[in-house]
């Protein structure tokens, strides 16, 4: 059965089909599973252990409202403030789910570790191999620093609540410090096998949920005096240097979009979760929803808690947050409160490196990164990529070195994963709409929707990737210079060069290998164009 036949057969109407019924669980679904990945060029290498709950799990624990919002919470409130807090996050939100629709459907016909890269090979009708090169770094760039800005944001508040528990000064020496303890625990836990990170993704869906309502919950009854309606709603705050307030909301769209990344993740974990054609589109799917209503109660109740605003979010600790929650509840509430935070950003970042390490396992598999054979190696104990995970974590540790010097530093990583992240998610959704009809639809899908949602992610990603490039503070000095245009230059001309002078003349796409012939036996390897 060619992949075409596979999802004709599943061909229906709704973006949420029904179930199927003894295929979705058992022996019968793993089966299926196994199958489809074989008519997809590969065979099934790491353990297929996880539930669709567990897919979803760990795009949401990447996305992590608890540190994408709180992070850059700060920034925030300095371009454009409560106002655009508060109404660019549901615009924000409901682009970004055009964005994610449009991703869930192609991850349902294809659903591969490779996820992007390879949709974008298959989905080409010319150039499959330079469309799945360029995806392929693209997202990689996005993973690293995704990984390297969620940890960076855990070591941050972690540094913060050591200050004020045990006066451990807020520096960026420090910061770092902790930065590299908490990616070597991740890089840890990450090789000790999928059962126990599907296990930490679980308990983090919830940790993140009831984090939340304890949050908002304390914030809401324990202050006497709260922000006023106008305030949260309508105040807008200016502090880049900037003097055209356009502008400066649309850099202030960061917070939200920065949040929203990383839902990729359950397509990347689609060779390891059972009915992976319906459970990753849903991971995708359903970790922006409860995201972008989750996250927008979280802003509202920090907003809406802050005491007597005179234009400035202080806090000797660096970390406007927990001067918000000092101020609203208290020096001891606020300790609790920040390691609510902190342990929501262990858990992203721990997600973060499990989806990291599967994209450098998959495009090493074909030889697309320096020192493949390495990086596609797997721990035969585990069944899990350790050396993708070190190079996960090494990667995003190089990343995030500049915030030494740099007091920008953190947001242009920021910027750097939502231009990675986001080119890599929108070509295969254009090569998708280039298709048409002709595209093969698997059991989860839009409809005649499909076009129409497209079309809109398409063009929202190329509003962000020229609007994050560009300024944050005015005057540019080396010390508030936004290296995003830098680092993505550097990463996009070390593959376009590669490409040229080499690549191009050996690299024909993701490797895949024929159905097995009379005799049982494989032939050799097929590339996929």
């Amino acid at each position: 059965m060619t992949p075409e036949q596979h999802s004709l057969e599943h061909h229906g109407t709704s973006v949420f089909p029904a179930d199927s019924t003894a295929a979705d669980t058992g022996t019968e679904a793993l089966d299926a599973d196994e199958l489809r990945l074989r008519e997809l060029g590969y065979t099934q290498e790491l353990a297929r252990s996880m539930s669709g709950f567990s897919n979803f799990a760990v795009s949401f624990s990447i996305v992590s409202i608890l540190s994408g919002c709180l992070t850059l919470y700060g920034m925030g409130m300095n371009t454009g403030g409560p106002a655009v807090i508060t109404w660019g996050w549901p615009l924000v939100g409901l682009l970004t789910l055009c964005v994610g629709l449009a991703m869930a459907e192609i991850c349902s016909s294809f659903p591969t570790a490779g996820g992007l890269y390879y949709w974008a090979a298959k989905l080409a009708r010319t150039k499959g191999p330079a469309a799945a090169w360029f995806t392929g770094w693209c997202n990689f760039m996005g993973q690293v620093a995704v990984t390297a800005g969620v940890d960076y944001g855990a070591a941050f508040f972690t540094n913060a609540f050591l200050d004020l528990q045990f006066g451990l000064s807020a520096t960026p020496q420090h910061t770092i410090e902790i930065f590299a303890v908490i990616l070597l625990l991740h890089g840890l836990l990450n090789t000790r096998g999928v059962r126990l990170v599907a296990l930490l993704n679980n308990v983090s869906v919830w940790w993140h949920v009831a984090g939340v309502a304890v949050i908002v919950g304390a914030l809401v009854l324990v202050p006497s005096h709260h922000a006023s309606a106008s305030f949260v709603f309508t105040e807008f705050v200016n502090k880049t240097g900037f003097s055209n307030g356009f502008y400066v909301g649309l850099l202030g769209l960061l917070l939200a979009q920065y949040t929203l990344t990383g839902y990729d993740a359950s397509a990347h974990m689609t060779e390891e979760t059972h009915d992976a054609a319906r459970s990753g589109p849903r991971g995708i799917v359903n970790a922006i929803v409860v995201s972008l209503v989750a996250g927008w109660v979280l802003l509202l109740g920090i907003t809406f808690a802050i005491q007597d605003y005179d234009g400035e979010l202080g806090s000797s600790t660096g970390v406007p947050p927990a001067q918000i929650f000092i101020d609203a509840i208290g020096p001891s509430g606020a300790k609790l409160l920040l390691l609510i935070v902190i342990g929501a950003q262990f858990f992203c970042g721990m997600a973060s490196v499990t989806a990291n390490s599967r994209m450098i396992y998959a495009f090493s598999r074909d030889g697309a990164l320096p020192g493949s054979r390495l990086w596609h190696r797997i721990n035969p104990r585990t069944q899990t990529p350790t050396s993708a995970v070190w190079l996960a974590t090494g990667g995003a540790l190089l990343l995030g070195l500049p915030a030494l010097w740099n007091s920008t530093a953190y947001t242009a990583v920021t910027s750097i994963s939502v231009i990675g992240l986001y080119i890599s998610y929108v070509i295969p959704v254009w090569l998708r709409l280039r298709q048409g009809d002709a595209f093969p639809r698997g059991p989860w899908h839009l409809g005649r929707w499909s076009r129409m949602i497209g079309t809109v992610a398409v063009g929202w990603t190329a509003v962000i990737t020229v609007l994050f490039m560009l300024p944050t503070v005015s005057p540019i000095t080396a010390v508030s210079f936004n290296y995003t245009p830098v680092a993505v230059t550097v990463v996009l001309g070390f593959a376009g060069l590669w490409w040229l002078l080499s690549a191009r003349k050996w690299f024909t796409g993701p490797r895949v290998h024929g159905p097995t012939d009379e005799t049982g036996d494989r032939p050799a390897e097929l590339e996929i164009r």
